[in-house]
């Protein structure tokens, strides 16, 4: 049995096991108190491009930590800035990083030695050996993967990522030889060389937000790392984010399902998508449109979590099932066969029941995330019944109304319902309104126009619309709109608020007022009642009768304390009174309260500006 030296710089590195020190440097080959290295697991080579040598160790531990498991450490060579940077990372990594499939490592297990003679300072990383075969050596001597080993096995790696990434860190360097198959069929996630944590500092780095260093990432340098076909384009740019890692994921599993070097896979080149579906026919469409989800050439087109990858994960088996339903000759067969008996007039009691399970099939499939096997169920359904199109329009309505968390999902799952009822005005409204809350300025004119045209009394078509010109400064524009929406009902109270704001924007004080006592009239409902409150007390704010606005601006206070604006207007109105304590703690209130309301963040910039102009003063003037 030998021992290696740890100089790097040594003529002969290899020892004997029983002596203490080097036999051709004299360096000792008992590292840190601690530790030998017993063999090389990368081949030593005096090449200025190989930072780093791995051995297998012998690690007697520390008194507080003895070590009884096989480990193997990690030397940088080169003591340069960028280079330490990376292997503190990892040790930081691997230290709070607590996972059974990770490598462990502790705080005394990264430390520095000087080998005898030398200014050279090593840096040096032990943890925990991971048994095992990586998955570049295993699919050289394997066929593909089968398509249930790659669902267990993605599921396992993107467990394991998870709690990466819950610790704050992303990988960075995720690829086939970064992967470990243990004897106990478990797969382990290793090398953390890369791995990068993700703090708000990194954040203003990669966006660019901060700072005053060029470089790559925005206007700081931020160290890129690069493998050939499997790190996306932002982190070749040098600005590596948590998705970057699900990039290098699906790239991965491109390698095992279809057991061909990436290097030799053709990319599209309108789409810049990898074409491998050909060598891996195995894999359903279900999952590969997920796979290819995961390598989208953009951060924001893949998925945006682990949680939300494992949830997906889940979901998947049933869609597959679903697609090979869809797809199969039974089910083709007896599609054909109700559509003919359609024609030929026979079994008409049997038709509806056939239809009707067709469509509950088809929500089945969209339950499971699996669209395309919905959208060949419903259309099945529709050409034995094309009654049950308004069931199937209902059904996708009902589906965006509670997608509204996820806007583009909403979007899409009313224009489905659009798809099969184009003459449902509410659709059309929402719609819009979704597409309002996405800026596409386009499609919520296009659709509140469809709905008015269908409808033209529509009060919400109009008010909708009214919002819309309102957000976008266009205030005739808006107001028109209000008013045919109070003209078709007279009972609308949010579009008498919004027009008696945008009566006290425009300076017609006396028609806000008279507004907004038309809507108190009209409702008991305590937030509209304060917004209600709100403007009559601005309208009155401006007519200097100041005893009255802040009258009513407590009382908008009272019933609704969220108010930003609110806050605002009564700290100017205590201004103008001279009660500068009070004023000074209602700014606070309208600067610290959530609000998107235009005009709050004109009156909250006049404020700071006096602030920073009169940093020790609390008495303010503004205007409003």
């Amino acid at each position: 049995m030998s021992c290696y030296c740890i100089n790097p710089f040594c003529d002969k590195r290899q020892n004997p096991n029983d002596i203490e020190n080097c036999l051709s440097c004299g360096t000792s080959l008992l590292i840190n108190d601690r530790i030998r290295l017993v063999e090389p697991l990368r081949e030593l080579a005096n090449n200025p491009f190989h930072y780093f040598e791995v051995f297998e160790v012998d690690d007697a531990g520390t008194q507080s930590n003895p070590s009884g498991k096989q480990r193997v450490m990690k030397v940088l060579k080169w003591d340069t800035p960028n280079l330490v940077k990376l292997i503190e990372q990892e040790s930081l990594a691997l230290q709070l990083i607590e996972h059974p499939n990770i490598p462990e490592s502790t705080v005394d297990d990264f430390f520095t030695f000087v080998p005898k003679n030398s200014r050279l300072i090593l840096h040096c990383l032990v943890m925990d050996k991971i048994e095992g075969e990586n998955l570049e050596q295993w699919i050289e001597s394997h066929d593909k993967i089968s398509q249930s080993l790659a669902l267990e096995w993605l599921k396992q790696l993107v467990e394991t990522l998870d709690t990466v990434h819950c610790s704050d860190f992303f990988h960075r360097d995720i690829k086939p030889s970064n992967i470990v198959l243990q004897p106990n069929g478990q797969l382990a996630l290793i090398d953390f060389g890369t791995a990068r944590r993700l703090t708000n500092t990194y954040l203003a780095k990669v966006s660019g937000s901060g700072g005053t260093d060029k470089g790559r990432g925005g206007r700081y340098e931020v160290t890129s790392v690069v493998t050939p076909h499997y790190t996306s384009l932002e982190q070749i740019n040098g600005q590596a984010v948590p998705q970057s890692d699900f990039y290098a994921l699906g790239r991965t599993f491109v390698n095992l399902v279809t057991a061909t070097p990436l290097s030799n896979l053709p990319t599209d080149q309108k789409t810049g998508r990898l074409i491998w579906r050909d060598k891996a026919p195995h894999i359903d469409k279900p999952f590969a449109d997920f796979i290819d989800e995961l390598m989208a050439l953009l951060p924001g087109q893949r998925p945006q979590t682990t949680k939300v990858i494992l949830q997906r994960l889940e979901k998947l088996p049933q869609q597959i099932k679903n697609y090979r339903l869809a797809n199969s000759k039974v089910f083709k067969f007896s599609k054909y066969t109700l559509t003919i008996l359609v024609f030929i007039g026979g079994l008409f009691l049997s038709i509806p029941l056939a239809a009707n399970y067709l469509v509950a099939q088809g929500e089945r499939a969209e339950g499971a995330n699996d669209s395309q096997s919905a959208q060949q169920f419903f259309d099945s359904a529709i050409k034995i019944n094309p009654q049950v199109k308004n069931s199937i329009s209902k059904f996708y309505f009902e589906k965006a109304s509670r997608s509204t968390q996820n806007l583009r999902m909403a979007k899409e799952y009313y224009e489905l319902s659009l798809k099969y009822n184009n003459q449902d005005v509410d659709t059309y409204n929402n719609l819009a309104f979704v597409c309002q809350l996405l800026n596409e300025f386009d499609c919520v004119t296009t659709n509140y126009e469809k709905a008015l045209k269908l409808k033209p009394d529509n009060w919400l078509g109009h008010y909708g619309l009214g919002t819309f010109y309102d957000e976008q400064g266009k205030k005739d524009l808006a107001e028109q709109q209000y008013q045919l929406a109070i003209k078709s009902n007279i009972q609308a109270i949010p579009v008498i608020n919004n027009l008696s704001r945008l009566k006290n924007l425009k300076g017609d004080y006396s028609a806000a007022i008279a507004l907004a006592l038309q809507g108190l009239q009209k409702t008991k409902e305590p937030k509209l009642q304060a917004a209600l409150y709100k403007n009559l007390g601005w309208a009155l704010f401006e007519q200097k009768k100041l005893g009255q606005a802040k009258k009513y601006l407590e009382k908008a206070g009272e019933l609704d304390p969220q108010r930003a604006d609110t806050y605002c207007l009564l700290a100017q109105v205590q201004e103008a009174l001279g009660d500068n304590d009070n004023s000074w703690l209602n700014w606070e209130a309208c600067l610290i309260l959530e609000s998107k309301v235009p005009e709050v963040f004109r009156w909250r910039g006049d404020v700071l500006q006096r602030i920073r102009l009169k940093p020790d003063s609390r008495q303010f003037r503004t205007n409003p």
